[in-house]
């Protein structure tokens, strides 16, 4: 019994690195079309979601299915309990990459006023946490997990300016506003990326440490 139960959990381990892999993936190629307004790219990541969807979906129910014929208790119990929430978050996070190439559709080619901002940073952190959140989830290391906690003060910090910079752009250049707000959104789907990405670093610290850890100060 417990072999077995052993065996699955390391099957559900590998998937959900391996959608994890997946989602970095389609990030980096939203990223990718961020700079270059590449709508090729863009429609590669939209084209392409239903294999994450799909992937998702195919773990919950092994979850789910542990859950129901082995009764997990202690560690194994509060990994599958984790592993439910990461990949719900790392579903999420491949839908704000599709959001991002959405976006990049509709500007790409378009004017956009006096509105330039450069997302190179933003994007940078947005990464990292994302990246660090799997490789603690890969090492069970609480302290990689709370440098991620960290990194997503700076991600809200740059969203902020990106929201005083599409102000004064909107004021500059009104009659562009609906394409400023479309690249301004960009910040939001890159900040949300953000908080996902903490949302599994917490699990990971929960999962190493036995301690729910969101809304600490």
């Amino acid at each position: 019994m417990a072999a077995n139960l052993h065996r699955e959990i390391n099957k559900v381990k590998k998937s959900i690195l391996s959608l994890g892999a997946m989602v970095e993936h389609r990030f980096k190629k939203a990223t990718d079309a961020v700079k270059k307004h590449d709508t090729e790219i863009a429609k590669f990541i939209i084209d392409s979601d239903f294999e994450i969807d799909a992937l998702e979906v195919d773990i919950e129910e092994e979850c789910l299915k542990i859950l129901a014929l082995y009764q997990p208790v202690a560690i194994d119990l509060r990994f599958i309990i984790a592993v439910i929430k990461i990949n719900n978050d790392l579903e999420r996070i491949a839908d704000e990459a599709v959001n991002i190439a959405k976006r990049i559709n509709t500007i790409s080619g378009k004017n956009i006023g006096r509105y330039d901002f450069d997302y190179t940073r933003m994007a940078e952190l947005a990464g990292f946490m994302l990246k660090k959140s799997l490789d603690a989830l890969v090492h069970m290391d609480a302290e990689m997990a709370a440098s991620v906690q960290t990194t997503d003060i700076q991600v809200n910090e740059i969203r902020n300016e990106a929201y005083d910079a599409m102000k004064s752009a909107i004021m500059n250049s009104p009659e562009y506003a609906g394409q400023i707000i479309n690249r301004y959104l960009i910040s939001r789907h890159l900040e949300r990326i953000g908080d996902h990405a903490t949302n599994i670093a917490e699990e990971v610290r929960y999962l190493v440490e036995g301690k729910i850890v969101r809304h600490e100060i």
